[in-house]
C-alpha cells in the first residue's frame, strides 16, 4: 500500500490544490470490490472501448475518459503514461458524464485486458511483479 501511495505521489496524482470531481456510479450497479478509475486521453477512448471484451462504466469530459476498475487494480502494476490511475472515484476532471453503461450489474472494466491495451497504446511492455508479496516461490 505504501509503495502504491508513494508511486501516486511521484506521478503527481495526489497533488495539493487539484480540483477533483467524484464520478457518480449508478446506484443499481454492484460495486462490492470498491472502485478506482483509470483515465486516458479522450482521443483514444473509442478505440479502446471497441477492442475491449467487456466495458464497465465509462465517464468522459473534453480531455479524458475515465474507466471504472476494481479497487487496487494498480497493485504491482505500473500503468503507463498517458494513463492516469486514481484510487477511488474522485478524479481531476471538469463535468464528466457517464457515456457507457455496462450490460450487466457490474460497473467494472476488467483491469488486466485494459492494462494490456493501455500498454500497447503507450508502446511499452507490461510491467508487473513476478510474484505476489508473501508467496512462496515455485520450485
Amino acid at each position: 500500500m505504501l509503495r502504491t501511495t508513494l508511486h501516486r505521489l511521484s506521478r503527481g496524482l495526489l497533488g495539493e490544490g487539484t480540483r477533483t470531481v467524484r464520478l457518480p456510479l449508478p446506484t443499481t450497479l454492484s460495486a462490492s470490490l470498491g472502485c478506482d478509475a483509470v483515465g486516458v486521453p479522450a482521443r483514444h477512448g473509442f478505440r479502446l472501448m471497441a477492442r475491449l471484451p467487456r466495458t464497465g462504466c465509462v465517464f468522459a469530459d473534453d480531455d479524458r475518459w475515465w474507466w471504472i476498475v476494481p479497487a487496487g487494480s494498480d497493485f504491482e502494476l505500473d500503468w503507463p503514461s498517458p494513463a492516469s490511475y486514481v484510487a477511488g472515484t474522485s478524479v481531476p476532471a471538469v463535468r464528466p458524464r457517464l457515456i457507457h453503461w455496462p450490460d450487466d450489474r457490474s460497473p467494472y472494466t476488467p483491469p488486466i485486458p485494459f492494462y494490456l491495451m493501455v500498454c500497447q497504446l503507450a508502446g511499452t511492455a507490461p510491467s508487473w511483479a513476478a510474484e505476489a508479496p508473501g508467496t512462496v516461490p515455485a520450485r
